[in-house]
């Protein structure tokens, strides 16, 4: 038995790709606002249509970026008109005169990697600009060139990012948080034992025939193989075979604050048919992730006396990767060496 107290607080990583938003959000000639791991970000599309995104802040007096406008894939400020370009650099600045002895170039905002890949938009939040290390391979979504995503349900869950995290990768609550008609009826929890490995950044759930407890697996029906990854800092990945036809569900984990937290739901899929399916998936994935959502905020009700924690084997375990996973990776950068996955293979058995 662990105690989840002896763990450091919760921390946002950095020098990791996180998700950012839907490729769908980013329309050309305007910007769309979001905050992630507390820094005010912009993001856009330049006159190619390429996605870019900037610290929020004009560096003159600090009026949002985003409450200006885009001028020719530039980004004008509301309060004096400076324009910067997609990779940060001032362009203009209205108020100089001739003979006026000021470099706008010199002038820059903080501009973000960005990756776009399958209609989804990823940020590499960087620890120090100063002197960038590389970034690694952004997420690789095992759906084909070109896929795009079918349905995506994003809800902000009021926690830290730990209590997100822990609470979407715990095996057992399935049977009393998603106790609905369409997902477990009154279907007690059974034995189960699942084979892991250690994957990048993470650990990975070998391929398996699940159970048929959800009604997406019902429908799928026939020969079902469904393999699950979990990678940091806060990336789930189920990938369903069945037959020749895939299912691929990602949830990403974005901090956006210390205690606010956006969890994503996107689904990807081959199966026609499935698509006919979407005005009665589209709400049960609402409320799927909203029982989740809705159980944190009850937790925070008990989180405000401070209460002593603990993780429990087998089916805690997970939680317990997660946080060595964390610990880790902070280790690793501070002491700047290769990151070591503190992650074993193990079979692991709970009931759900």
């Amino acid at each position: 038995m662990n105690a989840i107290n002896d763990v450091k607080p919760a921390t946002m990583l950095r020098d990791l790709w996180y998700f950012a938003l839907p490729a769908s959000e980013l329309v050309a000639g305007r910007m769309r606002h979001k905050t992630i791991l507390g820094e005010p970000i912009v993001f856009g599309r330049d006159k190619d249509g390429k996605a870019f995104a900037l610290r929020d802040i004009c560096p003159h007096r600090g009026v949002p970026l985003s409450a200006g406008r885009m001028i020719g894939g530039e980004i004008e400020c509301p309060y004096h008109g400076w324009r910067f370009q997609p990779h940060g650099q001032c362009s203009l600045i209205p108020s100089l005169v001739e003979g006026q002895d000021l470099d706008a170039s010199r002038i820059r905002v903080r501009s973000y990697q960005i990756h776009e890949e399958s209609g989804l938009v990823w940020i590499y939040m960087r620890e120090n600009d100063r002197q960038p290390e590389p970034a690694p391979a952004p997420p690789r979504i095992p759906v084909a060139a070109g896929a795009r995503p079918r349905l995506i349900e994003a809800q902000d869950f009021p926690c830290a990012v730990d209590h997100a995290v822990v609470g979407l990768m715990d095996p057992a609550h399935g049977p009393f948080v998603h106790n609905s008609w369409w997902w477990r009826g009154k279907t007690k929890p059974y034995p189960k034992a699942k084979q892991f490995e250690p994957s990048s950044l993470g650990f990975t759930m070998v391929s398996h025939k699940p159970s048929t407890n959800s009604l997406l697996y019902r429908i799928l029906g026939g020969d079902l193989k469904t393999e699950i990854s979990f990678s940091l800092p806060g990336l789930r990945i189920e990938h369903i075979r069945a037959g020749r036809y895939d299912v691929v569900g990602v949830t990403a984990v974005t901090p956006l604050e210390e205690n606010l937290t956006e969890v994503t739901q996107t689904f990807f899929w081959t199966l026609p048919w499935l698509t006919l399916a979407l005005p009665v998936l589209k709400p049960i994935a609402k409320t799927f992730l909203g029982q989740d959502r809705d159980m944190v905020i009850l937790q925070q009700r008990g989180l405000r006396f401070n209460p002593p924690l603990m993780l429990i084997r087998d089916a805690d375990v997970l939680a317990m990767w997660y946080y060595r996973l964390k610990k880790e990776w902070q280790e690793s950068k501070g002491e700047r060496r290769d990151f070591v996955n503190p992650v074993t293979a193990s079979t692991l058995r709970w009931k759900s």
